[in-house]
């Protein structure tokens, strides 16, 4: 074996033994005394959000991934931009249509009343995630969330734009991008499932719009692109189940029976996959590899399945740790880190 060689299995053993360590300081009851009925008072604000905008739900879904996957779970997804920080993670291209960033404001705010400088803004988008999770999904995903992260200090665009996978991956980019994170290609389709609820935005979806009838059934890329066509960047629902009755009636009218009244998190994304009506390259690619497209069968057949795999891809996600020698903090605000 080479220096070299030694020299990057010694770097990657340091990873995984400070990733390990890290872990470790994570528990299920890390707030008990310090802020106790603190999930209570997350599960509060985000059941009222749902309630009234079941969306809220799918972005606060799409939020853990955004924020875990760059810098591990450290809340830089969160920081607005600065005048000596004009381009925070929130601005990358790659995390257009992020939001529910009010919606973590107010837990934050309710938080801190009740236990002033006590809960980082990093746990409250777990716990956040993990209930619209199981509202969306009516209680079928559920885990108990390992707390005691710290906020990170920096967020920076190029690390959201290096870091997230992007919608015009072909499955090799995507198998790639998660074995960087030490995801495995199984859990790379199990958290691909999240995108049945939510949406995307046309400019993530424009490869479609011109894709082979093999890749996408005629219709629906036919509904797809009279909806893109409106404004200039305007959003479709990520699940064609959640698509307008008007628009599904004049392209797959053979569709309307499978409408649904409301987001409902679960493997119907699976289903459609394999009927080629999905919106994103990156979700038709996962039918172009073996192991992939029979996880994608797998799941369509069996959607408890899912919700479990589902729930312990969140726990593992949750997980990823801040960068070595990353410095932390309890943000008294979530949008800003604190003035020393």
């Amino acid at each position: 074996m080479t220096t070299k060689a030694v020299a990057v299995l010694v770097v990657v053993a340091m990873a995984a033994a400070m990733a390990a360590e890290a872990s470790k300081e994570l528990s299920v009851d890390y707030y008990k005394k310090s802020c106790p009925g603190v999930e209570n008072v997350v599960k509060y604000h985000v059941a009222k959000a749902l309630k009234a905008n079941r969306g809220d739900g799918a972005a606060l879904v799409r939020l853990i991934f955004h924020d875990c996957f760059v810098r591990g779970c450290d809340a830089s997804v969160l920081l607005d931009p600065t005048p000596e920080n004009p381009e925070t993670e929130k601005t990358a291209p790659i995390n257009i249509g992020l939001a529910a960033f009010e919606l973590i404001d107010e837990i934050k705010a309710a938080v801190e009343e009740r236990c002033p400088g006590t809960v980082s803004c990093a746990d409250i988008i777990i716990y956040a995630a993990r209930d619209a999770s199981s509202l969306l999904s009516n209680g079928h995903v559920h885990f108990d969330v390992l707390a005691g992260r710290l906020d990170g200090r920096v967020s920076r665009a190029s690390d959201a734009q290096r870091d997230l996978p992007d919608s015009t991956f072909t499955v090799s980019e995507l198998i790639r991008n998660f074995r960087r994170k030490n995801f495995t290609i199984e859990e790379l389709v199990i958290l691909s499932g999240a995108h049945a609820v939510g949406v995307g935005h046309c400019s993530s979806l424009r490869a479609r719009l011109t894709a082979p009838p093999e890749q996408i059934l005629p219709a629906y890329r036919s509904l797809l692109a009279g909806k893109c066509a409106v404004a200039p960047d305007p959003v479709v629902p990520n699940n064609v189940r959640d698509e307008d009755p008007a628009a599904v009636a004049a392209t797959i009218p053979s569709f309307l029976p499978k409408l649904r009244k409301f987001e409902f998190l679960d493997n119907t994304y699976y289903h459609n996959n394999l009927a080629r009506i999905v919106t994103f390259n990156s979700d038709w690619q996962l039918l172009t590899e073996k192991e992939a497209r029979s996880k994608v069968h797998e799941y369509a057949d069996n959607g408890t399945l899912w919700d479990e795999d589902f729930s312990a891809s969140l726990v593992k996600l949750s997980q990823l740790p801040l960068p070595p020698k990353a410095k932390g903090e309890i943000r008294h605000h979530c949008r800003r880190v604190n003035a020393y």
